[in-house]
């Protein structure tokens, strides 16, 4: 079915929370396995459909913003989603409290329990408005975000569009944008720090209610973290320091010279990998929807049923359009047993990754949509995000039919990315970390903290106030994971750390790489992320020498890279 055919009703709430409670006493009193495993499918199918309106609401509105019904619906589940963790509660109790729990174990394992243990400490009904309020700060900030309207050169942009200026191989166009991008958040800033405030203090408030220490504990059983502990989180971050930092920083240094730099650069400067412009893609967003078919229906037969049908069910929302709310997503539909894609398309390289990492995180929810529990679609996040920058990994030999005479600059860029962005992504774990910590610290300390970060993580950005919002340490209140979804960022550079160990596999034999991919993919989310590593032939990312490995095999890479006549 098209997404533009799938109906969306507005629930009979109370209906549902009957419906929820009706099945928890009835499950109680179930008199054999067989009776029990029915009420328990019958409870998947309510689930699913109630994932399914959400997830209709959540995409609608974030494709048009301004959209009024869709804006009052968004407003309806952030109120009623958190009265409803209540029942799934009740839910969850009787489950684990269930005499037929090893049959279950027998036929469906034992992640639905871990997984049923960890979310029963995650909430108490004196945490409802406080969800609420949550779910309220978050949706002002995305709206907040969407409003964007930056004055640029006569015209007007939204904060997606202005992504092609400010990597412009004019210099003086390039810092021009990244100033009116900045000026427009310093317009915005005491909203921006204000919504943070709220949102800090509150998750402080349910960690507290619930009997932690802050909120720092509370977000690890959110995120799910089933098999790793904020300890080895810090053993990863000491690793990317020691290995990865110096491989990022000779990257720049090479960039700067390149460009007639001096380093430390500007963050405009870094933004700019050639001289000559970084790659781009070479058609519009038709043509590069149109190689993307290509790429999936000749990398194998499960990809290209999958993206044809994507392409012929309007799954994919990808231009970048007034009022639309930012970044890109992937979103299951369990009623139609289909994924969604939102994107922005903005006439950058990121166009391309579109299409191979969001269709990344698709492929492995279609290629798991039967599964039971619906819990076992998908696996943790940082599992998830294996899917995807893999996926863009695997695009490599298809490169030149997006890129064109750009493909080299793409094959370099792509791989420099991989490893510069870790870096990054690491930074923003610490500074959330430090957060959470030290949730009464005034807005101008978190600057502080993040300026400071900066020189540990980042030591190629140049801090000399070129560019106020940036160079002023506020830079990360345009990354709306830090708002939306805390200690979410880590997973990004766990996962791209694996994914740079199919990088190296996909050098020696592609075919035995796409194996190790299915393996891993065909998994869904039935075992714990270093369960579905070991499963199919990965390093656990937490290994030292995992990431030792393959920062040394990229960095002979793109050592040994011909750049000759790219400039």
């Amino acid at each position: 079915m098209k997404f533009s055919q799938m109906k969306y009703e507005h629930p009979n709430i109370d209906a549902v929370k009957k419906q929820l409670t009706d099945l928890a006493e009835r499950f109680r009193r179930a008199e054999d396995y067989e009776s029990a495993r029915s009420i328990f499918l019958e409870r998947e199918q309510l689930e699913k459909h109630i994932m399914t309106l959400f997830s209709l609401v959540e995409i609608r509105h974030a494709i048009d913003t301004r959209d009024k019904f869709y804006e009052e619906e968004m407003n309806f589940w952030n109120s009623v989603t958190p009265e409803l963790e209540e029942y799934n509660q009740e839910w969850t109790k009787a489950m684990l409290e269930s005499s037929y729990r090893s049959d279950f174990e027998n036929e469906y394992g034992t992640l639905m329990f871990l997984k049923a243990e960890m979310e029963q400490k995650t909430f108490s009904p004196d945490i409802i408005p406080c969800l609420q309020k949550e779910n309220e700060w978050k949706t002002a900030y995305e709206k907040l975000l969407a409003s964007a309207q930056i004055p640029f050169e006569g015209n007007v942009y939204t904060l997606s569009q202005m992504s092609p200026f400010k990597s412009d191989p004019n210099d003086d166009r390039r810092l021009a944008a990244w100033k009116a991008e900045g000026q427009w958040y310093k317009e915005h800033q005491e909203e921006l720090d204000e919504l943070y405030d709220q949102l800090v203090h509150v998750r402080d408030t349910m960690g507290r209610k619930l009997g932690y220490d802050g909120y720092t504990q509370l977000g690890y059983y959110r995120m799910q973290r089933n098999c790793y502990t904020k300890e080895d989180i810090e053993k990863f971050r000491a690793a990317v320091v020691k290995y990865l930092v110096p491989v990022a920083d000779s990257i720049y240094r090479e960039q700067a010279k390149r460009l007639g730099k001096t380093y430390p650069m500007s963050f405009a400067d870094n933004e700019l990998e050639f001289r000559s412009g970084n790659p781009r893609p070479s058609g519009d967003p038709d043509e590069i929807l149109s190689q993307g078919k290509r790429f999936y229906d000749e990398l194998s037969p499960e990809t290209s049923e999958f993206f044809s049908m994507m392409l012929e069910n309007e799954l994919l929302d990808v231009l970048s359009t007034k009022g639309k709310a930012g970044g890109g997503f992937c979103e299951s539909i369990p009623d139609y047993e289909v994924p969604f894609i939102f994107a922005n398309f903005n006439g950058t390289q990121h166009d391309v990754e579109v299409v191979t990492h969001e269709a990344g995180h698709a492929f492995a929810a279609w290629m798991n949509r039967k599964r039971t529990p619906l819990s076992y679609l998908w696996p943790g996040m940082e599992a998830c995000e294996v899917h995807s920058m893999s996926m863009e990994f695997f695009a490599w030999p298809w490169a030149e039919g997006f890129f064109g005479e750009d493909t080299r600059k793409f094959y370099y860029s792509h791989l420099a990315g991989a490893l510069t962005f870790i870096p990054y992504g690491t930074m923003v774990d610490h500074f959330q970390h430090i957060v959470y910590e030290k949730p009464d610290m005034t807005p101008k300390e978190r600057h502080g903290v993040w300026k400071e970060l900066l020189g540990v993580y980042m030591p190629w950005m140049k801090l000399d106030g070129e560019i106020p919002f940036y160079s002023e340490g506020e830079g990360w209140q345009r990354q709306h994971h830090i708002y939306s979804s805390p200690f979410y960022y880590i997973d990004y550079c766990l996962a791209q750390t694996v994914a740079l160990q199919f990088w190296v596999k996909i050098q020696k034999d592609p075919a035995d790489a796409w194996k190790h991919y299915m393996a891993y993919t065909e998994q869904g989310g039935s075992r714990v992320f270093t369960e579905l590593l070991e499963h199919a032939g990965l390093e656990s990312p937490f290994e030292e020498k995992c990431l030792k490995e393959v920062c040394e095999a990229a960095k002979q890479w793109l050592s040994e890279f011909d750049l000759t006549g790219i400039c």
